[in-house]
């Protein structure tokens, strides 16, 4: 029979193998935590930054877990068999449960977001979600979704699919490749990601084809936050967490694309600085005080070592904020 001790092991093992979570050292550091804290985890994935959260609670604290994906619970329903800290799940848009949370008149200490695709929906080939794998054209965080990837590519007219890649993958192409993608779903329908890839690599430029990076990576990225209205969720998600806060508690968020990060820096600035009196005005007549402080700067970013490890890390920026 298997000790507490040797499963707990066991799974901290297969915790590393199904995901690498990054800036970890220096997400707990900015959370601070205490034995006590009462902390949303609002992108559970396969919990590597939860576990380690959890090593700083006690019985006395609280862990509550949100992940739209249902693997996800799954990976939560084996951890939460290894802690001792009260701790529940809740499956869906964290932008959703946040609210629901509120609603439901709880208050927390701490709230942290990751978010990056995990490892998890990455490496699984047949989610659709890499470039790198020849797969179904889904790219769906929650299963439950309606719209897909491939639904987009089919449906969807020339100019919204442009704007698209635009606006959601910053992509200099997008009017080229959208074009082509219309004029090639005339012969057959998309279905696979190999389809797409081929579709973007002809559509530009050969010089744009053979860069250090795949020339389709902000294709993918631009229809997989279409499909799972990621910067919509954390546009949401970002006043309710504040919301939800208790006087002295920390929000932290690490992100992985300009699109995201800028949401939250301009959202935290606009909590820092919320006075709109004109510059040129000698004292502040709007009467808007400081909702948060900052406590990081500039954005802490992974170490050199730890993209050498982890180079999925390499893009990763975490910010936080403290409310007053």
């Amino acid at each position: 029979m298997m000790t507490a001790v040797a499963y707990s092991l066991e799974f901290e093992a297969e915790m590393a193998m199904a995901h690498v979570p990054v800036l970890t050292n220096e997400l707990l550091d900015v959370l601070d935590l205490e034995p006590g804290s009462r902390v949303v985890d609002c992108t559970f994935g396969a919990g590597g930054h939860a576990f380690e959260v959890m090593r700083r609670l006690d019985s006395s604290g609280l862990l509550l877990a949100c992940d739209r994906d249902p693997v996800a619970q799954g990976y939560f329903d084996e951890w939460k068999r290894t802690v001792q800290t009260p701790t529940r799940f809740y499956r869906g848009d964290f932008a959703d449960t946040l609210q629901q949370l509120e609603r439901s008149g709880q208050s927390v200490d701490r709230i942290y977001m990751d978010l990056g695709v995990s490892s998890m929906q990455i490496d699984t080939e047949e989610r659709g979600f890499s470039y790198s794998y020849d797969a179904p054209l889904d790219m769906r965080m929650d299963p439950d979704l309606s719209l897909t990837a491939a639904d987009i590519l089919n449906e969807w007219d020339q100019e919204r699919i442009c704007w698209v890649l635009r606006e959601f993958g910053e992509e200099r192409f997008a009017s080229r490749i959208a074009r082509s993608i219309v004029r090639r779903r005339l012969q057959a329908p998309y279905r696979r990601t190999s389809e797409l890839v081929d579709t973007v690599k002809a559509s530009i430029p050969a010089p744009a084809r053979f860069g250090s990076r795949n020339p389709a990576r902000r294709v993918f990225q631009a229809l997989r936050i279409a499909v799972n209205g990621e910067l919509d969720s954390l546009r949401r998600a970002l006043p309710q967490a504040l919301s939800l806060l208790e006087p002295g508690g920390v929000a932290a968020v690490i992100s992985f694309h300009s699109l995201e990060d800028r949401i939250v820096k301009e959202f935290f600035a606009a909590q820092v600085h919320p006075c709109t009196c004109p510059p040129d005005f000698p004292i502040c007549v709007c009467g808007k005080e400081p909702t948060m402080e900052m406590i990081t700067g500039k954005p802490i970013t992974p170490t050199i070592r730890e993209i050498e490890s982890n180079p999925r890390s390499s893009s990763a920026k975490l910010r936080a904020a403290r409310k007053l």
